[in-house]
């Protein structure tokens, strides 16, 4: 089975550097762009099936990729990205003022501490897992699009890879691109990370 890793295109919250989980942010005009450039890229790729974040920015990014091709789609709230609480859509700037001690708590031990009201990464991780768990079920595809986010996309490369949760931080996902891995008997090899170019058969 092939894994194959498409971030969502650039949003508002991204340009303004703003933290962005489960609140909705469109994606701007150039995160529209990124997604119609994937559907060429990747335009070659017999996929099976299409499973996606339920957030709208990564829906609409799984719209533009597939565009007019008659592909499954399954939504799985494992895929969305950590919630932030009521740190959702503010900037670190406020943050750091606004509600310094749990702020600075999380810089410090970001993989314990957590958002205010938010979700921490030891639940996130599991979740993740629980998505990856379920790819058993779906040993017979041979091509599986996942169109999700950065924490989510970078924190399921680690772990496929054996690798402890924390080394996500080594697999930045860009948005525009797309990456493969290939997954069988749990076992998994990173065959593609960020690419921008167009896919053709045997490849």
């Amino acid at each position: 089975m092939r894994l194959w890793l498409v971030r969502h295109g650039e949003t508002e919250a991204n340009v303004a550097g703003l933290y962005s989980g489960h609140a909705p942010t469109p994606l701007t005009e150039k995160g529209i762009a990124q997604a119609q450039t994937l559907n060429n890229l990747l335009r070659n790729v017999p996929f099976d099936n299409v499973f996606c974040s339920e957030l709208e920015r990564a829906r609409h990014t799984a719209r533009l990729v597939l565009h007019d091709r008659d592909v499954p789609q399954r939504l799985f709230p494992e895929l969305n990205e950590m919630f932030f609480g009521d740190w959702e859509m503010r900037h670190h700037r406020d943050l750091s003022r606004e509600d310094a001690a749990s702020y600075t708590a999380w810089c410090t031990d970001w993989q314990n501490a957590v958002p205010t009201n938010g979700e921490g990464f030891q639940a996130f991780s599991q979740r993740v897992e629980r998505f990856i768990a379920q790819l058993a079920d779906y040993k017979d595809n041979k091509n599986l699009l996942v169109v999700s986010h950065q924490g989510v996309l970078s924190l399921m490369i680690a772990r496929l890879l054996s690798m402890p949760a924390a080394s996500l931080w080594h697999f930045r996902v860009e948005q525009g691109c797309w990456s493969a891995i290939d997954f069988c008997e749990d076992f998994a090899t990173l065959k593609v990370l960020n690419s921008r170019a167009v896919w053709h058969h045997g490849e």
